[in-house]
């Protein structure tokens, strides 16, 4: 059963899985949004945050190094290094600043992101 907030989710169909690079960001414009994949080699999962560092105030995170801190997956921005959970987009350095984080879902050897209506 799906809950009111899945029912809705508009999924748009990005690329092929193989067109991001293992352990590495790339970045797509989604209905006027810049969102950061990542894609992890290690957990065979592909991530999806906001492309924008709220401190650099830049579009740059899928430029970002990825890594883990404790057990959260995270990607340091390029600019000032503040790391982002890949799961929820919360920073890790700064606890009233998060991005928007995205689901995810592979199909047929597609990604496909799941917006909000």
């Amino acid at each position: 059963m799906q809950t009111a907030q899945q029912e809705n989710i508009t999924w748009h169909d990005i690329c092929a899985i193989s067109e991001i690079p293992k352990d590495a960001g790339v970045a797509a414009l989604v209905e006027g949004q810049q969102i950061a994949l990542f894609s992890i080699a290690k957990t065979s999962q592909v991530f999806a945050i906001a492309n924008y560092d709220p401190f650099s105030e830049a579009n740059v995170l899928a430029r970002g190094i990825i890594g883990s801190i404790g057990e959260a997956l995270v990607v340091a921005s390029p600019i000032y290094k503040q790391h982002f959970d890949l799961t929820t987009g919360q920073c890790l350095e700064d606890e009233t600043v998060a991005v928007e984080s995205y689901p995810v879902r592979i199909d047929n050897d597609r990604v496909y992101i799941g917006l909000t209506v």
